[in-house]
């Protein structure tokens, strides 16, 4: 889309994103704890649930919206910024996706499903099982996210058409028995309060480590729509599903849903399937309204599940682009950004889970302390200028992981105050890291934890010297060694300190190599023969290697770099005495070859040529292809 789109179709199309928004984020917790949460605390703990929820979408859209419009990069900014922002988050991403999926599919099961009583579970669980995986799958991979609005537009419709039928059941379907009158707890002691801060805080900061909603904001920026607006629209609708489930289980209680209450550990009380278990009792006479909430069921749970696919295939493909792990080059490029054998961990879970009667509480704790502390970094980071690549794992682990002991404690044995020191001790600690005198300390230790690439890593642990910026980046391990041999040689000394080394430097990941071109280098008119911009490609590559792998040796290595293709196209031409940079760095790589890019520029920076070429490796011994070596995936694919 351009900016030039009409105003009623942009418009539209904010809408659509906007829906897209709401009904991604009906996922399991909210559509069923809603319920939940109506059935403790009555229509005030309806409105507890469902506006923080609605504020946290509104608070991120605004943020997201925020920060896309104060970058650079036009279209691309906010996915630019999101790139460099999370990738010391890139494994509670990581995390958090997979437990919302679990917890999905988790809910459809437990209160969608086995309220209908059908033997044998063990046959009947994994079928319907492999019935929601395939749904979710299926829907994911037809859609992507540039299309997944127009797929959502649709299910709205559908969702539509059920609420309408579901909106006539108070008049259609009679109580037929006594009724149960529901016991509600109070709403303004302190029981209200163990759940009302832990909810608060989770979902005020849960839209920040979910994948799915950075994709939609991302694209929804590169679609000139605008993120704030959409954010805003997708929240009001959210809400409005949130108090239409709520109000449908306040009427179902008053209607005789109170006797499918059940008690479970530290006697709380349970009613997430009440309405499922009470419609289901009516659908020999109102088959329609019954069919109409398993619609509704379905169709929430669905498009949580197709945006989970999709973002999950997004962040995968992300990651082994610029991962330099070695696995990634031993395992098929297909099966490793592949989301399905992890919803099919997923589901396995989520079944062996429904099968042993847990709740959906056990996964909310999570949701309401592991990740609050991670969530608020986050934001924080945002704003709060800290070292690109660190935060302190270690200790934000071990936080997290206290933090929910406490609230499990607090939640099984009815203290409550418990559940909200647990919920606020997360916070309170990214708090005093980020405001405390020592808090540079806390985000420069512990290296890569999440293998930030050492060239990123460079302005931390580098010692001060007056080397440019970009090669101090790039060279941290091969500065310190050279410092130390600094000690006894002058020379090399010299040699590492100059702006422009001989032996090449690094500018990001590009690996550069500057001289000037003399007479031997050009032709019989002047100008610098075709040949020799090979020649001088081949030169940088060797000094790449030799900066990269300075420990090859020829006369014991066991294996060989060979040349399987070379291309380069032409663009300029330059002449003696011009200063020229030759630039190359690894462009892609898989099990069997590694892919360069190189670029050519004279003194103003004007490209003169740039190409390509793959490598493969050989065995010293026979000669024979072999997949590419354990040391170069530590060497100079660290550079990737």
């Amino acid at each position: 889309m351009s900016a030039a789109q009409p105003e009623p179709y942009r418009w539209f199309n904010t809408l659509l994103w906007g829906n897209s928004v709401a009904l991604s984020w009906m996922w399991g917790l909210g559509l069923f704890f809603s319920v939940q949460f109506t059935t403790q605390f009555g229509l005030p703990g309806l409105l507890s649930f469902a506006i923080p929820n609605a504020l946290g979408l509104i608070g991120f859209g605004l943020i997201t919206h925020h920060l896309a419009r104060r970058q650079e990069g036009g279209s691309e900014s906010l996915g630019r910024f999101f790139t460099a922002w999370s990738r010391p988050f890139r494994l509670i991403f990581f995390l958090y996706q997979l437990l919302a999926i679990t917890l999905t599919i988790f809910a459809l099961i437990r209160y969608g499903w086995m309220p209908l009583g059908f033997e044998p579970e063990i046959l009947f669980l994994p079928l319907i099982l492999l019935v929601v995986l395939a749904a979710g799958i299926l829907f994911g991979e037809e859609f992507n996210i540039r299309r997944i609005k127009w797929s959502h537009g649709v299910i709205f419709l559908i969702v539509a058409v059920a609420i309408a039928i579901l909106a006539t059941a108070p008049w259609r379907v009679t109580q037929g028995g006594p009724v149960v009158p529901a016991q509600k707890l109070p709403a303004d002691d302190w029981n209200y309060w163990g759940y009302m801060v832990p909810i608060f805080i989770g979902f005020l900061l849960g839209p920040w480590l979910d994948l799915q909603q950075w994709q939609r904001a991302i694209q929804m920026h590169r679609e000139r729509v605008s993120v704030a607006a959409a954010y805003i629209a997708g929240a009001l609708q959210f809400f409005l599903l949130l108090i239409f489930h709520g109000m449908l289980a306040v009427w179902a209680l008053g209607a005789g849903a109170a006797r499918h209450l059940h008690s479970g550990l530290g006697g709380h009380v349970y009613g997430h399937d009440s309405i499922m278990r009470f419609l289901f009792d009516k659908a020999a006479d109102h088959p329609w309204i019954f069919g109409a909430y398993c619609v509704f069921l379905c169709a929430c749970v669905l498009t949580t599940l197709d945006s989970g696919y999709i973002a999950l295939r997004w962040f995968l493909q992300s990651n082994v682009r610029t991962s330099v792990n070695a696995i990634f080059a031993l395992v098929p490029t297909s099966l490793v950004t592949s989301p399905i054998p992890l919803f099919i961990f997923c589901g396995a879970v989520a079944l062996a889970g429904a099968a042993v009667g847990l709740e959906l509480e056990y996964f909310m704790i999570f949701y309401a302390t592991f990740f609050v502390g991670y969530s608020a970094l986050a934001v924080a980071r945002c704003y709060v200028n800290t070292p690109a690549n660190r935060i302190p794992q270690v200790k934000m682990f071990c936080l997290g992981s206290l933090a929910v002991v406490i609230f499990a404690f607090g939640y099984l044995l009815a203290y409550p105050v418990f559940m909200i020191i647990g919920s606020l001790l997360p916070l309170g600690y990214v708090l005093w890291t980020l405001a405390k005198p020592t808090s540079s300390e806390d985000f420069v230790s512990g290296a890569d934890e999440l293998g930030a690439p050492a060239d990123e890593m460079a302005p931390m642990a580098a010692p001060a010297r007056p080397a440019a910026p970009a090669a101090a980046a790039a060279h941290t391990r091969a500065s310190l060694a050279e410092t130390a041999a600094a000690i006894g040689d002058a020379a090399k000394s010299l040699v590492a300190t100059a702006q422009h080394p001989l032996g090449g430097h690094f500018e990001d990941k590009w690996f550069v190599h500057s001289f000037v071109a003399t007479y031997a280098d050009t032709n019989s008119v002047g100008n610098v023969y075709f040949g020799m911009y090979a020649m001088w490609v081949g030169k940088t590559r060797e000094l790449f290697f030799n900066r990269v792998m300075p420990k090859f040796n020829l006369k014991n290595t066991s294996f060989y770099i060979l040349t399987r293709s070379f291309e380069h196209k032409f663009m300029r031409e330059t002449r003696e005495f011009e200063t020229v940079s030759v630039k190359i760095r690894i462009g892609s790589y898989n099990r069997k070859f590694v892919h360069l890019e190189h670029e050519i520029y004279d003194a103003e920076n004007h490209l003169l040529g740039k190409g390509q070429q793959s490598l493969l490796f050989v065995s010293s011994a026979d000669y024979k292809m072999i997949d590419v070596p354990a040391e170069v995936h530590t060497a100079f694919l660290a550079y990737v």
